[in-house]
């Protein structure tokens, strides 16, 4: 690890102490730790792909480094490490600093609702809100919020039957919604070739190939004309122009394919609001993601009626779409 530039020492201040007296004082995981959160904060790390601040962070990369169940922090901090291991942890602490890449990228591997994806540069990493709604939101939503020629009786038992996965990534939402809907026809697009490779991996992971088809297409092209889903999810690239000029090395070192979404973000959406009438079945429901982009939503489409299905990074990021709906706001534009 290299530290800062030598300086001539001065009357009033304590000598630093050298390379190999910093390396010797690290003998417990609780040492690293410290050590990591102070690396991770002077290297003004941006969190946000699997976690939210440096501790957090530094105890993922640590356990994982020393094959630990990640849920175990507590059970080791006190114990005594081999050289070789804390050598191998230093350097995947320095990486993380020197590399400015999401943590995910360097296991390889990222947990969404306590499941385990394979993660690197060919998708982002697994982080869609959408999941939380599925095991949260959505089920009340249907349940309690909708009119009712959606809900009740009015609805099939089994719905949802088919369910497309739009921009799927890495395959995570594709996963994770067939796990939610075990007897549900799972479909997972995008765009991108190197990310249904992915997608396609986390399938054998998951012994998901028999459950879920894997097409690619920009929107819907990759489908057949007639193919109709109850339920369709959507994380689309919708952040606009000026906050990706500003975005953190780690968010710009993932495929601004699947991020930037044009001046104000709304780019595929608008294309996908005005597309996706077609593409679901008379009870089908649009569940889109748009983050921190409510404002540019809202003016979007002020003829659209819709609802926010909270979750626990705010009320106003997934908005739940009705076909009839987007029905009515198509044959008023016609």
């Amino acid at each position: 690890m290299s530290g800062p530039p030598a300086r001539p020492p001065v009357a009033f201040e304590r000598a630093t102490p050298g390379r190999a007296d910093a390396r010797a004082a690290l003998r417990t995981l609780r040492d690293l730790l410290r050590h990591a959160v102070s690396r991770f904060e002077a290297a003004g790390l941006c969190y946000g792909h699997g976690t939210d601040n440096a501790r957090d962070e530094a105890a993922w990369l640590l356990l994982w480094s020393l094959h630990l169940p990640l849920d175990t922090l507590d059970d080791w901090l006190d114990c005594r490490l081999t050289a070789p291991e804390i050598d191998a942890a230093l350097a995947l602490i320095e990486r993380r600093c020197a590399e400015r890449i999401p943590a995910a990228w360097l296991t390889g591997e990222a947990w969404l609702r306590g499941v385990r994806f394979l993660s690197d540069p060919r998708a982002l990493v697994p982080r869609s809100l959408i999941a939380e709604a599925l095991d949260e939101a959505l089920d009340e939503w249907l349940g309690e919020g909708l009119p009712d020629w959606l809900s009740g009786e009015d609805r099939p038992a089994d719905w949802p039957q088919r369910v497309l996965d739009l921009c799927t990534g890495g395959g995570s939402l594709a996963i994770l919604a067939a796990l939610h809907f075990p007897d549900a026809e799972v479909t997972g697009s995008d765009i991108s070739a190197d990310a249904l490779a992915l997608a396609a991996d986390n399938l054998a992971l998951h012994g998901m190939e028999e459950r879920i088809r894997l097409v690619r297409g920009d929107l819907f092209a990759g489908l057949g004309d007639d193919e109709r889903f109850d339920l369709i999810l959507c994380n689309p690239p919708y952040v606009n122009a000026g906050s990706m000029a500003v975005l953190p090395p780690e968010f710009r070192a993932e495929p601004e394919l699947a991020l930037a979404g044009g001046a104000d973000g709304m780019d595929f959406v608008r294309r996908l609001v005005d597309e996706a009438p077609a593409r679901l079945t008379g009870h089908g429901v649009l569940v889109v993601e748009i983050g921190h982009e409510a404002d540019h939503f809202e003016a979007a489409f002020p003829d659209l009626e819709f609802a926010w299905l909270p979750v626990a990074a705010g009320d106003r990021m997934i908005a739940a779409i009705t076909r009839r709906a987007l029905a009515e706001r198509a044959a008023r534009r016609a």
